[in-house]
């Protein structure tokens, strides 16, 4: 696989456009005169697990916070689900984003919540008044699913880091979202906790179908959990392809990621 150094058109090879839940097509972010997302052409395929790699300050984290809508876009077009995103009225923006979840580097966890109560409150938030029993049963499966049943009266202080990230993950999948987003999901974490997490992202993916994007300087994640990988300069899509195909490439810079 060849880098790229020059914008690039949409990313059309590989996909079937009919099987794409984003696309984006020269998006564009700048924070005063720091230009961070130059021209990104790329489309996320339903239920794969798409790895994004680069050096820090090269747009990754930007790029995943414009899909949640955490940040927004001065430039391009962003579609998700075929629907574009700066058409949607406010109440279809918020029915779009509830099918996209977000675990952030640090799992954004209440420690003053047990982990009941932290599973509890984007339920209510995002469902409303739902019956105790219903709510009792969504919290035991997305414990379940991530090996936490047992610390459901906890609170996240008395928990390991590798636990913290996976009740982060459960409070994300409690929800059902059809794209999860994960930014640094192993950072901070011994060899052994990381690759539990990195299963787990696996088990994930094969359960609920998902879309994934994972933001990593885990290179060991990325080789494990990867279906496709995209790597970033200044901004950009410099090269993208398989773990095999980059890890092999003819360019020494884009090699120096798997070495």
């Amino acid at each position: 696989m060849q880098s790229m150094t020059a914008p690039a058109a949409p990313v059309t090879t590989r996909h079937d456009r009919a099987s794409t839940v984003v696309v984006m097509e020269h998006l564009k972010k700048s924070f005063g005169n720091n230009h961070v997302l130059r021209d990104i052409n790329l489309v996320i395929n339903k239920g794969e697990n798409l790895v994004i790699l680069g050096k820090s300050g090269t747009g990754k984290s930007v790029l995943i916070k414009c899909i949640v809508g955490l940040v927004d876009l001065d430039e391009g077009t962003l579609v998700i689900f075929g629907q574009n995103v700066a058409e949607l009225k406010e109440k279809a923006l918020i029915e779009l984003r509830k099918k996209i979840g977000f675990l952030f580097q640090s799992g954004a966890l209440y420690d003053s919540m047990t982990v009941r109560e932290n599973l509890e409150f984007p339920l209510r938030r995002q469902l409303g008044s739902i019956p105790k029993e219903k709510m009792s049963s969504l919290v035991e499966e997305a414990l379940q699913n991530v090996g936490l049943a047992k610390a459901i009266d906890l609170t996240p202080s008395e928990l390991s880091g590798g636990m913290r990230k996976r009740l982060g993950l459960a409070r994300t999948l409690i929800l059902k979202p059809e794209i999860m987003l994960y930014d640094e999901p192993t950072t901070g974490l011994d060899p052994i906790t990381s690759k539990e997490i990195s299963h787990l992202i696996l088990d994930v993916q094969k359960k609920y179908n998902t879309s994934s994007v994972i933001i990593t300087h885990d290179i060991e994640c990325a080789k494990l959990i990867a279906n496709r990988i995209i790597v970033m300069k200044d901004g950009s899509c410099a090269a993208e392809g398989t773990y095999d195909e980059l890890s092999n490439s003819s360019d020494g810079w884009i090699r120096s990621f798997f070495e």
